[in-house]
């Protein structure tokens, strides 16, 4: 569960205004009146997976704790072109001024939403869940990774700290997935999943016989995969990464993987279109 009703929430979307406003709205606060109010529409102009409706509450909040926030839809909503997702009333100055934040962050978010609904659509009947990877956005990870979530799909871990994910590099400077895994059972909590990047078959024979809790088949061909999860045998979870798109992710998870990892749900997202109507 991702939940982004928390400090370091709060914390990043406050550097985000920061970034914005600076030492205040220039142009809004040269000519509109502190009194007067109004009210404003969240309006699509595509269709898409909504995501973000709690972040733009906070950061309207953030700079006027009077506005009133009334949300349509919510998050994991479809959206079609011309819905309207939200209101908001209140000071004149503090929506002008929270405009543009906002939709940065619900246009991305939402895109996110969108572009893993897409993926994980394009792999049914099969079971694998689509996921994604720590090629994200600095200062931008809870938010992509939420989106992931209301999208329909399974977010990876957040980061170097939440799980063990040894990688070829690893690999190489203990000598041997073995060494590795038992070098690193010996000092994680057993609560901590460990995970083993593989390349080819031998690779993944010696990471089902080390105890990997998590084993990933890395660029591999179809058939190998296929291969591979009759190796794994239900022993570990397993994963498919590695230049995975649209057209090629429904055959990757016929090889009944459980996961399949992919930057391109982030990195490749855009935003949605998404305006505010006074």
């Amino acid at each position: 569960m991702i939940f982004l009703d928390n400090f370091v929430v709060y914390d990043l979307i406050r550097q985000a205004l920061k970034e914005d406003i600076g030492h205040g709205d220039l142009t809004t606060n040269s000519f509109i009146s502190p009194d007067k109010v109004l009210e404003a529409r969240f309006n699509s102009r595509e269709e898409g997976i909504l995501s973000g409706l709690s972040v733009v509450k906070m950061i309207f909040k953030m700079l006027d704790e009077d506005i009133e926030f009334i949300p349509i839809l919510q998050d994991g909503d479809k959206i079609c072109k011309g819905q309207d997702i939200a209101i908001v009333k209140g000071k004149a100055r503090a929506i002008l001024t929270g405009e543009r934040v906002s939709l940065n962050f619900i246009q991305r978010m939402s895109a996110i939403a969108t572009m893993t609904n897409k993926f994980q659509r394009a792999i049914e009947p099969y079971k694998a869940k689509v996921s994604d990877t720590r090629k994200s956005c600095p200062n931008f990870r809870i938010f992509e990774k939420y989106s992931v979530k209301a999208g329909g799909g399974s977010p990876h871990r957040f980061g170097l700290y939440d799980a063990v994910m040894i990688k070829d590099n690893h690999i190489k400077t203990a000598g041997s997935i073995k060494e590795a895994v038992k070098t690193a059972k010996g000092n994680v909590p057993h609560t901590i999943k460990i995970e083993i990047e593989t390349e080819n078959l031998s690779q993944v024979i010696e990471a089902v016989d080390s105890g990997a809790d998590i084993i990933m088949f890395d660029n591999m061909s179809v058939e190998e995969m296929k291969k591979a999860v009759e190796i794994v045998n239900g022993k570990s979870i397993t994963e498919a990464s590695g230049t995975i798109t649209q057209e090629t992710i429904n055959l990757i998870a016929s090889t009944d993987v459980d996961y399949i990892s992919t930057s391109a749900i982030t990195a490749k997202a855009g935003i949605i279109d998404i305006g505010l109507d006074i």
